[in-house]
């Protein structure tokens, strides 16, 4: 498995928004794009004094299935519009690691 982990920031006021997006059209948007190697997501959240800061954590089957939803040059961020209009700031490149060890519990 491939774990993909990204960032982005919002302000306070911005952040039940922007999870509301992520939860309702982002994520289905990737699971529609990247077909069977997409395997789910997390979403963490993060207070500070005046920013919420995200990180997602995007799960695929194999390397060829993050290919498929993220293309040649899979380190790109995916931000789509919608979702910048509520960031104040994001990771433009995106960390991915291969999984070697874990508990489903």
């Amino acid at each position: 498995m491939i774990v993909r982990l990204w960032h982005g920031w919002t302000t306070p006021e911005n952040a039940t928004e922007y999870e509301r997006l992520v939860a309702e059209e982002v994520f289905p948007e990737i699971a529609r794009e990247a077909g069977e190697g997409y395997e789910g997501y997390e979403l963490g959240r993060r207070d500070h004094d005046e920013t919420v800061e995200y990180v997602t954590i995007t799960r695929f089957d194999s390397w060829e299935g993050l290919e498929a939803f993220a293309g040649e040059d899979y380190e790109q961020a995916h931000v789509p519009s919608n979702a910048r209009a509520l960031l104040a700031e994001f990771d433009e490149r995106a960390h991915h690691y291969e999984v070697r060890d874990g508990d489903s519990t």
